[in-house]
């Protein structure tokens, strides 16, 4: 059986991910295929008790190494349960965050030696890795008051905004240096406008 197609999602948060990956599942299910969508970190019964540790705004003393940790343990889980078995079921799994979200958050945000996250993740990943990454770019400050605005804040998004920057600076370093896999789609439009750059990508992989 044919592999499947690994799609992930970047961005700060409040950029529009979620909107669009209901589209996405929906244009592809359209299309034939079968769709798991899964999210980091969670997407197990394991990765979300992990989530809500990591996000705990209770847990404001935790140690920056920590949090890289707790991120790659969570995606060790996701990968062996569920990313693995279903791309080897030829199906498409949409990942809402993956790797580059450490890169950024704990590499570039929390000045973590990037080689450290690259050794750690080698682990956890186990050998998968997105065939594209659909990362929605907006300014971080229009994002972060519409995610506040809509949902409240979790731990990370609590962070100060030079946190944010450095993290939105890292995802465009990223899309520069891999731009065969990252695609960056500009997000401060309405979500027709946004789901059309997409789809372009899409129907090259699908």
């Amino acid at each position: 059986m044919k592999r499947g197609l690994f799609i992930t999602t970047e961005g700060t948060d409040g950029s529009g991910k979620t909107t669009q990956i209901k589209l996405i599942e929906s244009y592809l299910k359209g299309k034939g295929f079968e769709v798991v969508v899964t999210r980091e970190p969670g997407g197990t019964s394991i990765g979300e008790k992990i989530r809500s540790i990591i996000l705990d705004t209770e847990n404001s003393d935790m140690a920056y190494i920590t949090e890289m940790m707790l991120y790659a343990s969570a995606r060790a889980q996701l990968v062996n349960e569920l990313i693995k078995p279903s791309l080897s079921e030829g199906k498409v799994v949409i990942c809402d965050r993956f790797i580059d979200s450490s890169y950024v958050y704990q590499g570039f945000g929390r000045n973590i030696d990037i080689e450290l996250i690259e050794r750690v993740n080698r682990i956890a990943l186990d050998g998968i890795m997105p065939d594209v990454t659909l990362f929605f770019d907006i300014d971080p400050e229009v994002a972060l008051e519409r995610r506040i605005q809509s949902t409240g804040a979790d731990r990370i998004e609590r962070e100060a905004m030079d946190f944010h920057r450095k993290v939105y600076n890292g995802y465009k370093k990223l899309a520069s240096m891999y731009p065969d896999r990252i695609k960056a789609i500009e997000s401060n439009r309405n979500i027709e406008e946004i789901f059309s750059d997409v789809k372009a990508y899409l129907d090259k992989f699908s």
